[in-house]
């Protein structure tokens, strides 16, 4: 070439359709016959894929997601095609094979359906179902056994009842224990009648009083006792705001234990319209006729009135 005219000399002035302009024909360019360009001399230089112009080749792009670039080949030698180069239609599913396994489970956007997943759950929500049937059927059939009049489960059975309630006849039998009002009594070591302090439930308001003092005495012959046994003496009376006792005979038979006669309402001492209370001892009595005795012995503190007296099943 002639100096200052170096023609296609480089790459990069290269025109593979010179030949067709009066400027490349001037050059001498031809239509190409081989793998070069129209111009004399020109150089083949065939770049891979993703080849920079100063010859290093340029990493690749990483094709999917999470997987790392492919090494880049060498470039072949002027004038011939890159052997590791292809077109990209000539790979099936549109793009050159680079040797990357498949994603495995777990990772990647091509996972496919846990389907062993989805058989532990059919099979769980199965048993659940089945299980159901067997209770419902289960609870059914001891529907069916009560309304047939059959005997209860043990379960049933095994929990227990509640204690049957009193019957009729024990309701009547406490009903038609004997009770008595003070002016019923009989009256011995100088009591009498008296009604002066209010408050007194016998009727008419009526106790008995002038009990304070050694052999001052009541007595009570009941009658009517279903049975012997034990029963409760019930006793209503008033302390004028202090303590008191008496002696509790039965039968003759004086009972170890004093009747209490204590100031159970906290009556004011002297007080005896708001000392009326009750209080109560455990007896024995037998069948039939008893004879009961409150009287005032020696070691008793008497200070007090005598109002009702009834009786009671049992101890309290």
């Amino acid at each position: 070439m002639t100096p200052g005219n170096n023609g296609a000399s480089t790459p990069e002035d290269d025109d593979p359709f010179g030949y067709l302009y009066a400027d490349g024909q001037a050059n001498g360019a031809q239509p190409p016959s081989g793998g070069g360009y129209g111009y004399p001399n020109s150089v083949s230089r065939v770049r891979a894929v993703g080849e920079r112009r100063n010859g290093q080749q340029s990493q690749q792009q990483t094709a999917q997601y999470g997987q790392p670039p492919t090494v880049p080949q060498q470039q072949g030698a002027y004038g011939r095609p890159n052997a590791h180069y292809a077109a990209p239609e000539n790979f099936g599913g549109g793009g050159p094979s680079t040797g990357r396994q498949p994603v495995q489970n777990g990772g990647g956007r091509g996972r496919g359906p846990n389907t062993k997943g989805l058989l532990i759950g059919a099979v769980a929500v199965v048993a659940a179902v089945v299980i159901g049937i067997a209770v419902a059927m289960a609870g059914g059939d001891d529907q069916k056994d009560d309304k047939a009049g059959g005997q209860p489960s043990s379960s049933a059975a095994a929990s227990g009842s509640p204690s049957p309630s009193p019957s009729a006849s024990d309701d009547e039998s406490k009903a038609d224990l004997p009770a008595i009002d003070a002016k019923a009594l009989s009256l011995d070591g100088g009591t009498v009648l008296a009604s002066e302090v209010k408050g007194a439930k016998a009727a008419g308001g009526t106790y008995v009083g002038n009990f304070n003092h050694v052999g001052a005495a009541v007595t009570w012959n009941v009658s009517g006792i279903p049975e012997g046994g034990k029963y409760t003496l019930n006793v209503t009376y008033g302390v004028p705001g202090k303590d008191g006792n008496a002696t509790l005979t039965i039968n003759g038979t004086p009972q170890t234990r004093f009747l209490n006669m204590k100031n159970f309402a906290h009556a004011p001492e002297g007080d005896y319209k708001k000392g009326w209370t009750n209080t109560w001892g455990n007896i024995t009595l037998n069948k039939g006729t008893n004879i009961i005795k409150i009287s005032c012995e020696q070691g008793n503190s008497c200070d007090a009135n005598l109002d009702q007296l009834s009786l009671q099943a049992g101890w309290k």
